[in-house]
């Protein structure tokens, strides 16, 4: 016990989210031990100012301080003296006056945003947090509306980030979350799955997994009988409210995308990665050449909107697209690939929007009009 005391408490209160505890626990025990000498006439509880009962809990005040403080505090809702004073014994923790204002000060030293506000009395709230309150809006609006995070996980991690503010704005959080019918996924190891392909990025490693398709009646039907995939991770990208996982293929120089909530059983192998020039790489446009994650022969076109339709082709194509006018219209040329996919987002725009080549596309387009026409008439 004479090492504890003598530890060096001030560089675990700087270097760990645990300091706090270990400083006052160090502080508190300093104390005991100096109080208790023989040459010192007087109790421990004397030189505390007060005669309060000791508890188990009774070292880990002000820890418990901090705690009521974050869940109970923010700028619309303050606790007084007597107040955190009460809120203390509900945890079996004794404390007077003097003692709270001391820890108050302990915490604000250790960068606890504490602010005391003056009105008919004294009350103190935790000013500003690791997240705001508009940021964690944000952050629950993302998670309820993905469409891969299924709705059990979407309660656990919403509870999760409830947590990061006050109980009183945790509510507002809860109340937000207006989207509950939205379709969601059904694969609850996504998260592990995604977990380990980061892993396998990190470290340069291949990764094995099952990929699979629902049937009708929701049931997996595994493809290639349920054997296993063994690829390269290169990257993660979220695609038209889809998460996809971008993989290399050494044998035919190209990239081939899985849809992550479709994988199961990820898992790191020992294997090294296949070799993938990262530099040349860019996921931004390479996700610009691809219709939903689908793939295809990529091919340059010349296509022509209606000049109403510019939000949604620099929507598709980006910011930086060339627009060239053409009387009420204007052209681009890009990059597309030769796909249903494609096709299917140009017909969208019905006559709004045309393929000028190249002659393949064309084609293409004028069979999938042929086979609906015979579809429908």
């Amino acid at each position: 016990m004479n090492y504890i005391a003598k530890m060096d408490t001030q560089s675990f209160l700087l270097d760990s989210p645990y300091g706090c505890m270990i400083y006052l626990c160090c502080q508190q025990h300093k104390r005991s031990l100096t109080h208790s000498s023989p040459q010192h006439k007087h109790s421990t509880a004397q030189i505390r100012g007060d005669n309060m009962p000791t508890s188990p809990n009774q070292k880990k005040k002000a820890l418990y301080l901090m705690k009521i403080l974050m869940d109970r505090t923010d700028e619309e809702h303050t606790l007084t003296i007597q107040e955190l004073i009460a809120a203390l014994a509900e945890y079996g923790v004794a404390a007077e006056r003097k003692s709270i204002y001391s820890d108050l000060e302990l915490l604000r030293n250790y960068g606890l945003d504490i602010v005391m506000r003056q009105e008919k009395t004294c009350s103190y709230f935790v000013a500003s947090r690791q997240f705001e309150i508009p940021e964690l809006k944000l952050l629950v609006d993302a998670v309820q509306s993905s469409r891969f995070i299924t709705h059990k996980k979407s309660s656990e991690l919403i509870n999760k980030l409830s947590s990061l503010t006050s109980n009183h704005q945790a509510k507002q959080l809860k109340r937000q979350v207006l989207t509950a019918s939205r379709p969601k996924a059904i694969n609850e190891s996504v998260y592990y799955s995604i977990d380990a392909i980061h892993t396998a990025i990190n470290t340069g490693k291949q990764i094995s997994f099952r990929y699979f398709d629902y049937d009708i009646g929701k049931t997996r039907i595994y493809r290639r009988n349920g054997e296993l995939y063994y690829q390269t991770p290169v990257a993660l990208c979220w695609n038209d409210d889809k998460y996809y996982l971008i993989c290399y293929s050494g044998k035919y120089d190209s990239f081939v995308h899985y849809r992550v909530d479709r994988m199961d059983g990820v898992s790191v192998c020992q294997a090294r990665a296949e070799k993938v020039d990262k530099k040349s790489f860019n996921i931004s446009e390479h996700i610009k050449h691809v219709f939903g994650m689908y793939g295809g022969k990529v091919v340059r076109a010349k296509l022509l909107f209606d000049k109403s339709l510019v939000n949604a082709v620099l929507d598709r194509f980006g910011a930086d697209t060339r627009l060239y006018k053409n009387g009420d219209c204007f052209e681009i040329n890009v990059e597309v690939p030769e796909s249903l996919v494609f096709l299917s987002w140009i017909a969208q725009f019905g006559g709004k929007a045309e393929i000028i080549s190249p002659e393949s596309l064309r084609k293409a387009m004028r069979e999938l009009i042929d086979e609906l026409n015979q579809k429908y008439y």
